[in-house]
């Protein structure tokens, strides 16, 4: 298929259109011609990542422009493609045996001038007027030579402003990365954090989430009563006043204030995660959250019932302190009265097809009467899974002591850096003749203080180190048992 594009009026354009559509043949290469009327203003990364400048204008921001329609945020392509027409033989002709005017000595200095337009806008994101008028002048055959030493020199400091703004931007990328692995490791996705906060309303006794039409991970807040009320707080837009719906999801809110995202930190999650928490260690009768539940899966993902166990692990080190703690899963199918344990891979796909449907109380009591046949496998199966866990978590636990060492030898190192400085300049002529005896007498109180700080940072360093390297010393796994499941097919009924 073959577009043209700019220099045809509406009625040529028809006649292409209709010659296309009564074509029976269409070609899988979609190509797009255009005069320099599609330089500007059109995105085109979304369907093309290859360029070819049948002529380059004497002007490099044009070219830029041009380079732009593809070569821009949301490109999909991992590698954009960019060609310019030389003249035969180029690699091996110099630019100075060429002469102006002609066309291989036109083409050889428009390519030399592309590609410095190309190295200018990688180093400082623009390009400086001074090369348009070289391209011109060459153009008119009075130069053959580009010189852009002079203008790359005085750019140099917004070359440096530009390369620390990218590392930044390549720091932000990391640490973007390590958020989201992190969220994943830990389930935080909106649905689990949804769901936290409507069981913590429930316990509460509060009215739950209201969805918003339409808009399904968006909800409004209900009248909250008591000390729930102050979650609603913010929830107001600033200048229209009009009450805003919450999301738990941060790719909807970002960029938009007329949502608000519930994140970890928001009141409303705190409060119903600090409630779910005393109900999990409550004791007596007055607990609202029970500590068992059946759940039903298909057929088609287990045949038999499969119970599982949640537990607490908790890592102390060396001085006691938690190193780690998290929600650790067991457990296995149930076969003629039989514990098989299952591996974490096959227990979580089981867990995923789990849904809240009632289960009849004969299947229920069924199960309660096997529980001495399958207890003790049970508890050994999320044992067992506290060791493995133990042991892939040793190499994470090491790296956080070498980065925690680092840290803190980087910001003592850095004071020492500071003190240093600061006497150096205590050194230099001052005009103590100007301050009063009590003057000279704190100032000299003040550079041995510092003085003496200065020689504390070597030891306190080694001192640092070895509290961190204790810390992470023989770490101890502990496990405190937390719920029961049972995952039901509906076969057994």
């Amino acid at each position: 298929l073959m577009t043209l594009y700019g220099g045809m009026n509406s009625e040529e354009r028809e006649k292409v259109k209709a010659a296309f559509q009564a074509s029976p043949h269409v070609s899988a290469v979609r190509i797009l011609l255009a005069t320099d009327a599609a330089s500007e203003g059109l995105d085109l990364q979304n369907h093309c990542s290859h360029l070819i400048h049948y002529e380059i204008p004497w002007n490099p921001n044009r070219l830029e422009q041009r380079n732009g329609r593809i070569d821009r945020h949301g490109q999909k392509a991992s590698q954009v493609n960019i060609y310019h027409f030389v003249g035969q033989g180029y690699q091996q002709q110099a630019i100075a045996g060429l002469k102006p005017g002609e066309l291989e000595g036109d083409l050889e200095f428009l390519m030399r001038a592309a590609q410095k337009v190309n190295n200018i806008r990688e180093d400082l994101g623009k390009v400086g007027p001074v090369i348009a008028a070289q391209v011109e002048e060459a153009m008119l055959g009075k130069r053959v030579m580009l010189e852009t030493e002079t203008v790359e020199r005085d750019l140099e400091p917004m070359r440096r402003l530009l390369k620390f703004e990218r590392q930044v931007q390549e720091q932000i990328a990391k640490l973007k990365e390590t958020l989201d692995q992190t969220r994943q490791d830990l389930h935080l996705d909106p649905s689990n954090i949804q769901s936290v906060v409507q069981v913590g309303l429930t316990l509460a006794q509060q009215p739950g989430l209201i969805p918003v039409p339409e808009e399904p991970s968006l909800f409004h807040l209900p009248a909250l009563k008591g000390s729930w009320a102050a979650c609603s707080e913010g929830l107001a837009h600033p200048h229209t006043g009009e009450i805003r719906p919450i999301t738990f999801d941060p790719d909807r809110a970002r960029g938009r204030d007329d949502v608000i995202l519930a994140h970890l930190n928001h009141r409303l999650v705190q409060m119903c995660l600090r409630l779910l928490r005393a109900e999990v260690w409550s004791r007596g009768h007055h607990k609202q959250l029970h500590r068992v539940t059946v759940q039903k899966i298909p057929s088609t993902v287990s045949a038999d019932p499969v119970v599982v166990a949640y537990g607490r692990l908790v890592i102390l080190g060396g001085d006691q302190r938690r190193l780690n703690e998290e929600v650790i899963v067991a457990g296995g199918s149930l076969r003629e009265g039989r514990f098989k344990r299952l591996n974490v891979l096959e227990l979580n796909r089981i867990l995923r097809e789990a849904t809240a449907e009632p289960v009849p109380d004969s299947v229920c009591q069924k199960l309660v009467a096997l529980w001495d046949t399958y207890a003790e496998p049970l508890k050994a199966s999320l044992e067992r899974r506290m060791g493995d866990r133990q042991q892939s978590l040793e190499k994470q636990l090491q790296d956080r002591q070498e980065q925690e060492i680092k840290d803190i030898q980087t910001i003592l190192l850095e004071l020492q850096r500071s003190i240093e400085k600061e006497l150096e300049e205590s050194h230099q002529p001052q005009q103590l003749s100007l301050f009063t005896s009590e003057e000279k007498e704190q100032f000299e109180r003040n550079r041995k203080a510092l003085q003496l700080r200065l020689e504390q940072i070597p030891q306190e360093i080694e001192r640092e180190t070895e509290v961190i390297r204790q810390r992470f010393a023989n770490p101890t796994p502990r496990l405190f048992p937390l719920a029961i499941a049972f995952l039901v097919p509906p076969k057994i009924f």
